[in-house]
Parts: structure tokens; sequence; C-alpha cells
């Protein structure tokens, strides 16, 4: 009888471990690294505030999928012409940034401004979209940095296309003074020479490039612009 009611009473407490162990709390997620608010830095100029606004929510998608590994974010506005400043590279942890510099577009985009953007093998247009930074190399032109298009149908045959940051002589003050623009690519975010090597150190190696323009087809449909609000 004894023994009985001894099985009975170590049942009973491995019942309620299980139901304990049932009940308890699932392990936390994995920690992503912190997307904060960006607070406007004295210093450099920033971005127009709606851009910069797109360019977060985007960034901030970019990191909740995992496409996105570092706390850089560059952000170029193809809404400006070419011979004005039209990327920035943003500390996102400390809210400040880092380089605003002269980048080129497109050929196949326009001429001072870009109008036309395309993710087509051969079309020497610009792609729009959220960009992952990838790895460095040494080639045609120089020290350059790989570009991983993260968007389907928008910038995902950028290594196809082998659309890449790199340094070029005709992106510079002097040329857009005497032009009126800096040189086209062939869709490459071509920077000025001067600080290609410094900014491509910066933003290699997982960081987010996000290539903005007022279409509205895009601006309606990317991902990046439309994820669920998470808690970062």
């Amino acid at each position: 009888m004894k023994a009985a009611r001894a099985g009975g009473l170590a049942a009973l407490a491995l019942l309620l471990h299980l139901l304990s162990a049932c009940a308890s709390a699932p392990p936390p997620r994995p920690a992503l690294p912190p997307v904060q608010k960006v607070a406007v830095a004295p210093g450099l100029p920033w971005p127009k505030a709606e851009i910069l606004a797109l360019a977060r929510q985007a960034y901030r998608c970019g990191v909740e999928e995992g496409a996105i590994q570092r706390n850089v974010l560059t952000v170029i506005d193809y809404s400006l012409p070419s011979s004005e400043r039209r990327l920035w590279v943003i500390d996102m942890l400390r809210g400040k940034v880092l380089h605003h510099e002269l980048v080129a577009h497109g050929e196949g985009s326009g001429g001072r401004r870009a109008v036309a953007f395309s993710n087509q093998v051969g079309s020497h247009q610009s792609s729009l979209g959220l960009f992952r930074t990838d790895e460095v190399y040494n080639g045609r032109f120089g020290y350059s940095l790989r570009l991983s298009g993260l968007e389907p149908a928008i910038n995902d045959k950028a290594r196809e296309r082998a659309i890449v940051m790199h340094g070029a002589s005709d992106v510079s003050d002097s040329f857009a003074e005497r032009w009126g623009r800096v040189g086209n690519s062939f869709g490459c975010p071509a920077v000025p020479l001067h600080a290609a090597n410094s900014i491509i150190d910066t933003i290699a190696g997982g960081s987010a490039l996000f290539a903005y323009y007022p279409d509205e087809e895009w601006l309606r449909q990317s991902r990046y612009l439309s994820c669920a609000r998470g808690p970062y």
C-alpha cells in the first residue's frame, strides 16, 4: 500500500514537472543589431526627412530579415541631379553622417538627372531599392565593392550586371562645375576617387544601401517598405 502511494506521489510530481515545463516561456529570440532612432547630429548635411524615413524602414526590415548585418546605412537620392551631393553614409548607432558625396547614375537613366531605372542586363541604367554590400576586390576600376540587390525584379540582377561601387575621375566637383553634371556609369554608383576607398571600407561587408527615386510602383510594392513593424 505504501509502495503504491509512493508511486502515485512520484507520478504526480512528474506530471507537475511536465506541466511546468510546457507552461514555461519560450527561449528569447536571438538579439538583432539595435536599430535606433537616428537623431540629427551636427556636422554633415542629412537626407530629406521623408527619404531618410523610407531608408530607415528598409534598413530595419533588412535587419529583421537577416539580410543586413551591420549598423551602417548608405542612402542615395536619385531624385537630385548628379551635380549635387546625393549620397550619405550613416552610422545608425551614433546617429552620425560619416560621408556626404557625389555619386553617378547609369547613362541609360538620364543625363544630369536620373529618370529611368532598370534591373535588366545591358540597360546601363541604375536600379532602385535595398542592396546589401558584400566583398571588396581590385578590378578594372581599382578598389571596388560588390553589391547584392535584395528586391526581386527591382535590383536582384545587380551581381549579374556587375553593379559595384568604385571610384571615377569624372565624378568630381570640378567636372560638375564644368559640365553641369558628373560622368555617367553603366549603372554603378560610382563615387569620387578621393573618397572611394574610405567609403568602401566604411560600408563593406553586410551593410545596407538604399537607392531612392519617387517611383510609385516600387514605393507601393517593395516589401522592405511595408514589412510588419517589430520591436526595433
